[in-house]
């Protein structure tokens, strides 16, 4: 038994999924709703067995309600919905918000591939006389262009693990502004597999950002580059 503010309730279950709405029985309704008349109610939640009858059965009520309630499609004072048109409804709403998301992504995207592009074109003139050494002891163009593509790749893979970090600690706030859980659903917004496709844009990103710098590093003469200051 449950005891709040003198009143006892039985616990009866645990819910499994988490919701942003609650149960209670129709008595302790009353009560915290004074102003509701007992006896009347103002929706009706339904399931059905099968799926697939799902239309039918919201035909079949929509019918039997308007005949107890003698009224037509026209002047029709109740309201029918499903999950299923609820979710797209909340779909529709969702792309343009999505769209948005996808805009800011791909400008963070082209934004943090210029960045990693002008890190190692940074990186091969600091290193020019290091290219040029590591020339003249035997590296191959391929061996050189492999190092900072290698570098580049390694930037990309920090900064998305940054970016998993970061998603995932915004999505442990969020639920704080959605009623207790994440865009109201209760589904983590960072998934694994979310999180491994992150870091692999971000590595590809990386690597094909640093791939005009590394080129031009392999192809550095290695009198050119000792004689660099």
């Amino acid at each position: 038994m449950l005891s709040i503010e003198n009143n006892s309730f039985r616990i009866i279950g645990v819910l499994d999924d988490q919701s942003t709405g609650g149960y209670m029985p129709i008595q302790a309704a009353y009560q915290l709703l004074a102003d509701k008349e007992q006896g009347v109610y103002d929706s009706i939640i339904l399931k059905v067995k099968d799926s697939t009858q799902l239309d039918a059965t919201i035909e079949k009520i929509n019918t039997r309600l308007m005949l107890s309630r003698h009224v037509t499609d026209r002047n029709k004072d109740f309201t029918i919905s499903s999950n299923a048109q609820m979710e797209a409804t909340r779909a529709d709403m969702m792309n343009p918000i999505n769209i948005f998301l996808l805009a800011i992504a791909g400008v963070s995207l082209i934004v943090g591939g210029v960045g990693v592009a002008n890190t190692l074109f940074t990186s091969v003139l600091e290193r020019t006389k290091e290219i040029g050494i590591m020339k003249a002891i035997g590296a191959r163009n391929g061996d050189i262009l492999l190092i900072f593509v290698f570098n580049a790749g390694l930037i990309g893979l920090v900064g998305g693990i940054l970016g998993v970090a970061f998603g995932a600690l915004l999505s442990g706030i969020l639920p704080a502004f959605t009623g207790g859980t994440p865009l109201g659903r209760g589904d983590s917004i960072v998934s694994e597999s979310t999180a491994i496709l992150a870091l692999t844009v971000s590595v590809a990103i990386g690597i094909i950002a640093g791939i005009i710098p590394a080129y031009n590093a392999s192809k550095l003469k290695p009198a050119d580059a000792l004689r660099y200051e």
